[in-house]
């Protein structure tokens, strides 16, 4: 028998890795100095004369100015869209217009990376999120709704659907083009024409939409984006010629825009805050359950209306979890969102860092223990640290209000029953996640649990196929699968 050559003993595997820099290359994205509305299928230049710049979070540069639309340019864009409606849009045939959407996903497909880099310098989002999450799933969502639009008497049986007409659709700066998709896919599937304002701080991505719709030669004036700030959102709410009003951001907002149209024949859906429960019991499988916690709070650095803002811990299992997600969240890499190995980008705004700056300190000053993993920050850019509180009372600010960024509250409970009353005492109702092994139990848990959605052993996953939703300051009506169709149509 030959004999066996030793192998010499390989090197000690390191104590500590660094990870070299992986960064995404930012010239894909063409960025213009300056974008104007898209109107009847064209550019118009904004009747108000006013432009306004938008800011990247990360290094706080001007990227790029864009349109501040006035009354007279929100008139003009329902004015093409009643137009598109009226001449030919809701008269096309459903597999044409299913072939106008099909096309839309495709292109959304083949600009993939330049659409994720777009939203990663604009938002301030990890590119890995925007390019394995946001864009992925935008598409998904255009590919859903055209196989549905030839198909709306059988997702109605015995009804005859209608399209409403003009619908006016506002989204938030936390998911740029998923928002828009989740708005735009049903409507355009169900014959309806779209007057669609994005948010503020991160209109590049709509206004590259814009250039994907002469793409896939859309007929003018069926999709107009104006941009601006919530002046333009109130101009557009408040005029007479929209059918449908799709809003998603704030709970204080959205109070607004109900009050504005009480009494107006305008049909009505409304995505706002939240403050999810995350439950996590004794028979939980505890590392599974430390990545779904870390997934449902600091992904998209907790710009999530539905992240799991509140970790509720059965007691037995409180000291072995905390340490775990301690160490856990040392491993998490800020910085840089154009690098693919960062974990947690650029908070939106200025404002927003201050926003949850404050409701920080009122967690420290009511009493809360905090921690923060040792993180060098960049220099330029709006930042924070991955925060834990833990010693929290069901009354402090920080368990009660929406933070909307990379903090979590900790709570603990010692029954199932105490954790559904614990998780049900807040004003809000849009998502929940249970971990344990029993199914019995995950049923029993999603019985009580007033929230829109239950997520069972995972956290933050979406599919274009499931509704979306919320109860009581959460909003009301459902984005996504067949439920999603039914706000932009009038069954007969």
């Amino acid at each position: 028998m030959a004999q066996v050559e030793k192998r010499k003993p390989s090197a000690p595997a390191p104590l500590e890795w660094e990870y070299a820099p992986a960064p995404e290359a930012r010239e894909i994205v063409q960025i213009r100095e300056r974008y104007c509305l898209f109107i009847g299928g064209e550019e118009v230049e904004p009747r108000t004369g006013e432009w306004f710049p938008s800011i990247s979070p990360s290094t706080e540069e001007t990227l790029f100015e864009v349109a501040l639309a006035g009354e007279a340019d929100v008139d003009l864009a329902v004015g093409a869209a009643r137009d598109a409606f009226e001449n030919g849009w809701s008269e096309l045939a459903p597999s044409e217009r299913a072939k106008y959407l099909f096309r839309i996903a495709r292109l959304l497909q083949e600009r993939s990376r330049e659409l994720a880099v777009a939203e990663s310098l604009d938002g301030g989002k990890p590119i890995r999120e925007s390019r394995d999450l946001d864009i992925p799933l935008a598409a998904a969502h255009f590919f859903y709704y055209a196989g549905w639009a030839d198909k709306l008497e059988y997702a109605f049986p015995n009804r005859t659907p209608r399209p409403l007409g003009v619908a006016a659709q506002i989204i938030p700066w936390n998911f740029p083009l998923l928002m828009l998709a989740w708005k735009i896919a049903p409507a355009l599937a169900c014959g309806n024409t779209v007057v669609l304002k994005p948010a503020e701080t991160t209109p590049l991505t709509a206004m590259i939409f814009a250039d994907v719709c002469r793409q896939a030669e859309l007929p003018p004036g069926v999709v107009n984006l104006v941009t601006g700030d919530g002046t333009t959102g109130a101009h557009l709410v408040r005029h007479e010629g929209i059918d449908k009003l799709a809003f998603t951001g704030s709970t204080e907002v959205g109070k607004l825009i109900m009050r504005e149209l009480a009494g107006r024949d305008v049909r009505m859906t409304l995505e706002l805050g939240g403050k999810a429960a995350n439950i996590v019991f004794d028979d939980a499988a505890l590392d599974q359950a430390i990545e779904g916690i870390v997934n449902g709070i600091y992904f998209n650095q907790g710009h999530v209306c539905c992240a799991g803002s509140r970790l509720l811990v059965q007691e037995s299992i409180y000291e072995p979890l905390i340490e775990k997600l301690k160490r856990r969240l040392t491993t998490l890499r800020v910085g840089d969102p154009l690098d693919k190995n960062t974990d947690v980008g650029a908070i939106n705004s200025l404002a927003q860092l201050e926003k949850i700056r404050e409701l920080v300190a009122s967690g420290e000053a009511e009493g809360a223990e905090i921690f923060q993993p040792a993180c060098q920050l960049p220099e330029r850019g709006y930042w924070f640290v991955p925060t834990v509180f833990t010693n929290v009372a069901q009354s402090y600010r920080i368990a009660q209000e929406e933070i909307f960024g990379p903090v979590l509250s900790v709570l603990t409970f010692r029954t199932p029953e105490e954790a559904v009353e614990k998780a049900n005492n807040t004003p809000y109702g849009l998502s929940a996640g249970v971990w344990t092994e029993k199914g019995s139990r995950i049923l029993w848990m999603v019985e009580r649990l007033r929230a829109g959605v239950v997520w069972a052993n995972t956290f933050n996953r979406f599919d274009p196929t499931s509704p979306f939703g919320g109860y009581r300051e959460s909003g009301f009506g459902r984005e996504g699968g067949r439920h999603g169709l039914e706000p932009y149509l009038r069954l007969e």
